[in-house]
C-alpha cells in the first residue's frame, strides 16, 4: 500500500533538499497511533537510509544509546551527509539529541546556550519536558561517567 498523498509530497521535498539519512526517534507505537506505521520502510524505498532509535514521547535516551545516536549522526555529518532528525513534533526528542550534538561539539557552549539555540531556531517550545532540560544540563556529567566506565571496562578486557 503507498503512503497517502500529504506523505508522498514530504518524501518529494526532502529528495528536492537531498536528504540523505533520517534519524527517527518516534516509537513503532507511535507510527502505528500517527498512521504511518510503514514509514520507516517508505524511507528506506525513497533512498533514504533510516536510523531508527525510539524514544518514547517525553523522555529520554539513557546515556549508553545517547551516545550511540551521537556516533551515528557525527558519522553522517562527518561525511556531509545531508541529515535530518525527526520524532513527533520535532521540538522535544529531535531538539535534545540536537542539543546534546552541540554540548558534544563545542565545550565551551553551555547547556541553557543549546537550549535557546535550538529555541530560537524551533520556538519556544523547544526542549519541552523537565526531564529533557534536566537531561541537558546533567549531559556532560553522564557522557563522562559513561565514557570512563567504557574505558575501564576496555581496559579490563583487552588484559
Amino acid at each position: 500500500r503507498s503512503p497517502p498523498m500529504s506523505i508522498r509530497t514530504e518524501f518529494m521535498e526532502l529528495k528536492r533538499y537531498g536528504t540523505q539519512d533520517v534519524f527517527v526517534l518516534c516509537t513503532r507505537g507511535e507510527l502505528s497511533k500517527y498512521r504511518v506505521p510503514n514509514l520507516l520502510d517508505s524511507y528506506q524505498q525513497h533512498g533514504i537510509i533510516v536510523h531508527h532509535h525510539p524514544i518514547p514521547d517525553g523522555d529520554t535516551p539513557d546515556i549508553a544509546n545517547c551516545c550511540g545516536i551521537l556516533e551515528e549522526l557525527r558519522g553522517c555529518l562527518e561525511s556531509n551527509r545531508k541529515t535530518l532528525i525527526h520524532c513527533y513534533g520535532g521540538l522535544g526528542r529531535s531538539c535534545l539529541v540536537a542539543a546534546c550534538l552541540l554540548l558534544q561539539l563545542s565545550e565551551a557552549m553551555e547547556p541553557q546556550e543549546a537550549i535557546d539555540n535550538l529555541r530560537d531556531l524551533r520556538g519556544s517550545g523547544a526542549i519541552q519536558t523537565i526531564k529533557q532540560y534536566n537531561y541537558l544540563h546533567d549531559f556532560r556529567e553522564n557522557l563522562a561517567a559513561h565514557l570512563s566506565t567504557k574505558d575501564a571496562v576496555l581496559r579490563s578486557v583487552s588484559r
